[in-house]
């Protein structure tokens, strides 16, 4: 079985041996499109080394709908090549590429009229269906179906009756964004790239008008390190143009930044056995399943203030409410909602005024020799983005270079993935674990969950849930600390597991385990676990702080009163 390592000692490695020789490709930034960036490099036969200011993913790719989808809204807009490469790559990640992290998901889309919304709006999703089938790609997921509304109410109950004359329903697919990004990392290490997280890049180096690699500083140890390479790309999504700036020359586009907010809510608030999709005046509104949860959202608001925490204000979560409210027949409270979290869309700007209308194209770049800049996108369409951006980067090479092969490049724990899930009952057996246990690590790391049966193996404390997190055992935060490049404790409860935003306490009762179980693995003594559970305790309130705040400019306010960075 393939893996691969990214515990402290491989973070000192990967610093130290970038510094050491110059690289072919450094990436800088490992949201999707980075991770992916430096495992096209990597599987092209390029010495490549990825770079991140913060956590992986820490950014947009953590926190996005989870959805991988074909944007059935772009074919309205009639962006046929949009759809059709989306589609296209969603087949590969659930057949192929991921199959233990990306799972299809139903949607029920309400309909409202009589007679030609159904003409309509079927022809929209059958052609959706068609377009999917048409790349080889759409044998994975069931086909659309039309419901009575006797039918869709057995379907979805939660629903008002008089908020529908009937439905149709058609499947996409999900993941847990983080993770797979983390997944990513691991995949391009395990192929020979090295990766550094908590890694920033300050400026980059320059031989005349060329780009030759960056300086890169060590916020963990604090150490600066010259890392040179024949090209760079950065990848740094809605930061594009603050990284584009450290070279002094204008970019030949601007990335705009579109805040997004999510809701989550205990599963039985919300009774129905599919997700909703609904149309709003600006875009529309999903339900979606999430384990013992719903996820609702999102909107789509311009965002110019800071983007390292995007707030969440109480204007945000009432325009949620209100919109999923208008079709439940038991509307939901602030009560409701366990967890709320905000991201940032990179759009890219100049097409229209609205964020909504913005560009979803993604657009790669060559401002300066040796440096490459990739921008736009969205999450599903990662790959071919970091496809386009490789390609840009070999033209500056003066090496022959082999083609992109990631569509046959299956990330870390999906091979062998189907064959371990159809024994997990014998997995249970064997292990002690509840079998709903088993499918829970199954489903997050693939076959890599042998690596966390080995823990427990030698320490059966491991095969205990997290305290106050019934949903996740102690062996995964271990794990995230040794193997997925978590330096910190809010890395765990926010992007490692999902505890901040599926618990009412947002993760503030399970700190203190979790920060006692990563210490070992960390080299933290008293002092510094403590400092951990403040910090992620004054995160918490902040944000709580936040959502209850007017609008984007006093939330902003609140949620930059928690410091950014845990003092060592």
């Amino acid at each position: 079985m393939r893996t691969a390592t990214l515990g402290p000692a491989q973070r000192a490695e990967s610093l130290a041996s970038m510094a050491e020789r110059e690289l072919d490709v450094l990436v800088v930034g490992a949201g999707v499109v980075g991770a992916g960036t430096a495992l096209d490099a990597v599987t092209r036969g390029l010495s490549t080394g990825l770079v991140e200011a913060r956590d992986w993913a820490s950014g947009t790719s953590s926190r996005s709908s989870k959805l991988i989808h074909g944007g059935l809204r772009y074919l309205e807009m009639l962006d046929f090549a949009l759809v059709r490469e989306a589609l296209k790559e969603r087949g590969l990640l659930l057949e192929r590429l991921a199959p233990h992290l990306v799972k299809p998901v139903p949607f029920l889309y309400p309909l409202q009229h009589k007679g030609w919304e159904r003409l309509y709006a079927g022809s929209g999703v059958a052609m959706y269906d068609a377009m999917s089938m048409a790349r080889g790609h759409g044998r994975g997921l069931p086909m659309h179906r039309h419901l009575t509304r006797s039918h869709a109410l057995r379907v979805a109950p939660c629903l008002k009756k008089d908020a529908l004359v009937g439905a149709l329903q058609y499947y996409d697919a999900q993941m847990d964004d983080a993770r797979y990004v983390t997944n990513l990392v691991r995949t391009a290490v395990a192929y020979g790239a090295k990766a550094a997280n908590r890694a920033r890049v300050t400026g980059f180096l320059r031989e005349g008008e060329r780009v030759v690699g960056a300086r890169v500083q060590d916020v963990e140890g604090g150490g600066e390190y010259e890392i040179r390479a024949k090209q760079v790309v950065n990848a740094t999504g809605v930061w594009t143009d603050d990284t584009q700036a450290m070279v002094g020359e204008r970019g030949q586009f601007h990335v705009r930044a579109s805040k997004g907010i999510h809701l989550v809510v205990p599963r039985d608030r919300i009774h129905s056995t599919t997700g909703l999709i609904l149309r709003t005046e600006k875009s529309v509104l999903f339900v979606i399943p999430w384990g013992r949860h719903w996820i609702v959202g999102t909107t789509d608001t311009d965002w110019d203030l800071d983007k390292a925490h995007p707030a969440a204000s109480s204007a945000d979560i009432d325009y949620l409410l209100e919109h999923v409210n208008s079709v439940l027949s038991v509307p939901l409270t602030r009560d409701d909602v366990q967890g709320v979290y905000a991201g940032l869309r990179p759009l890219l700007a100049g097409e229209s005024d609205a964020t909504s209308k913005l560009s979803r194209e993604h657009t790669v770049a060559h401002p300066v020799p040796g440096l490459v800049v990739v921008a736009g996108g969205k999450y599903t369409t990662y790959r071919v983005m970091a496809k386009d951006a490789v390609d840009a980067a070999v033209h500056g090479l003066d090496m022959r270079v082999a083609e992109c092969v990631t569509e046959d490049v299956p990330l870390l724990g999906a091979e062998g993935y189907r064959a371990l899930w159809n024994a997990r009952a014998r997995i249970a057996a064997r292990t002690g674990l509840h079998v709903v246990r088993v499918e829970h690590l199954l489903n997050r790391y693939g076959t890599m969950t042998e690596e966390l049966l080995a823990l427990i193996a030698e320490d059966s404390s491991l095969g205990e849930p997290l305290a106050a997190a019934d949903d996740y055992l102690r062996a995964e935060i271990v794990y995230a600390a040794s193997h997925e490049g978590a330096r910190h404790l809010d890395d765990v409860l926010t992007r490692r597991t999902r505890i901040s935003i599926e618990t009412f306490d947002r993760g503030a009762r399970s700190a203190r385990d979790a920060a006692e179980l990563m210490a070992p693995v960390l080299g933290w003594d008293k002092d510094q676990i403590e400092r951990e559970v403040e910090h992620y305790q004054k995160r918490v309130e902040a944000e709580r702080e936040s959502q209850r705040q007017p609008d984007d400019l006093t939330a902003d306010a609140a949620r930059l009163g928690a410091p950014d960075i845990v003092p060592l």
